[in-house]
């Protein structure tokens, strides 16, 4: 075998009955098509079962390969994405002994878009505080830090820093208090 040959000339040898051109057709394309198997399915033994059966029809195939209607390679991953979607449709397709006997209790889908929304108003609302009170609203609420060691960090008292925390709350209430109000 030539180090350059094309996949169409391997692809006759194997066709041909080549012993040598099918170890190598599948050392140059098993290991792509297991690696998208294993990304797919997430199951090592899956995988190599999808790619065995990959190569298994690329054997199969190898007599009426039309050279120039498509590449192996896309041929190969269609294949193997095929099986692969087959596998994962079969795995839905688990019947449930029985029903959930109560609706699902999570967040509804549009939760997430409302916890972004509030997220970036809060973010907007803290940095609109000044300098200090933002500092301290930091320290305290988001580093969880206790008073002492807050007030310390910042180089104040222990009442300088209540105070502070005091008006950066009300002012992230006053500027928030649509959402606080939901």
């Amino acid at each position: 075998m030539e180090l350059g040959e094309s996949d169409e000339a391997l692809l006759a040898r194997v066709a041909a009955g080549d012993p040598a051109a099918a170890r190598a057709l599948v050392a140059r394309k098993l290991p792509r098509v297991l690696a998208l198997a294993q990304r797919m399915l997430g199951d090592a033994a899956e995988a190599e079962d999808v790619a065995q059966e990959t190569m298994l029809r690329t054997w199969r195939q190898a007599g009426s390969w039309r050279t120039g209607e498509a590449r192996l390679d896309t041929w190969l991953h269609r294949v193997a994405l095929n099986l692969c979607y087959d596998r994962l449709r079969k795995r839905r397709e688990t019947a449930v002994a029985d029903p959930p006997d109560r609706p699902d209790e999570g967040p509804g889908p549009d939760r997430g878009l409302q916890a972004q929304d509030v997220g970036r108003r809060v973010a907007a609302a803290m940095a609109a505080l000044p300098d200090r009170q933002r500092a301290a609203i930091a320290l305290c609420h988001y580093q969880e830090l206790g008073n002492i060691e807050a007030a310390a960090l910042m180089g104040v008292s222990v009442e300088a820093l209540e105070s502070l925390l005091s008006r950066g709350r009300r002012a992230l209430r006053k500027a928030l208090s649509d959402v606080v109000d939901r």
